[in-house]
């Protein structure tokens, strides 16, 4: 088993596995048509847990850490971790925008327009996916530009690298301030519609 979790590919078949066998075992008489929104919804819950995740990583971790990081050893994490981790952060906020518009347009007659027009019934979702949209928009068009520069991905000058650095620090930090609305808004849409 050690040799499973030890190998990130393995560990995800394995993950995958133990999926369809919950799925097919708790719910193979029900996978109709209407099936399909249901796994829609899966993964835009489970983009949404890395993106999120990925924020709420580099707001309490990474970005109170690297002040005190050793000078020596920044290299490592601007290098390596940091970029990896915004592939999956951009890619997942992506993702989720994506998979939620879907989730959307495949149940109750399909609402993106009513809750985007905050129609009754649509407001709270409609809040919501706003915020959800704003988030993401925020991720590609401030965050990680600045990030680029940031790291050296792109060059820049010293001055321009601090700013940037400063600009995708508060950008991030306006995404998780924005984050408890808008998963508080995803949460009740679930409670409201039962």
């Amino acid at each position: 088993m050690g040799k499973i979790l030890g190998n990130l590919n393995l560990a995800l078949l394995l993950a995958v596995v133990l999926l369809a066998v919950t799925m097919f075992g708790l719910h193979g008489d029900m996978m109709g048509e209407g099936y399909f929104s249901y796994w829609l919804r899966f993964f835009h819950v489970l983009a949404g847990i890395l993106w999120i995740g990925l924020l709420y990583y580099f707001n309490f971790v990474q970005i109170p850490t690297m002040p005190k990081v050793p000078a020596e050893l920044k290299g490592g994490v601007s290098k390596y971790i940091a970029p990896e981790a915004l592939f999956w952060f951009r890619w997942s906020a992506l993702a989720t925008v994506v998979l939620g518009l879907l989730v959307a347009e495949t149940t109750q007659g399909g609402y993106v327009a009513r809750a985007f027009t905050f129609e009754p019934g649509f407001r709270v979702i409609g809040l919501g996916m706003w915020l959800g949209a704003i988030m993401a928009a925020n991720v590609w068009f401030i965050i990680w530009p600045n990030q680029q520069r940031a790291l050296g991905l792109k060059p820049a000058d010293d001055d321009v690298k601090a700013k940037s650095a400063r600009t995708a620090m508060l950008g991030s930090r306006t995404n998780f301030v924005l984050s408890l609305p808008m998963l508080y808004c995803m949460v009740l849409q679930a409670y409201l519609a039962k």
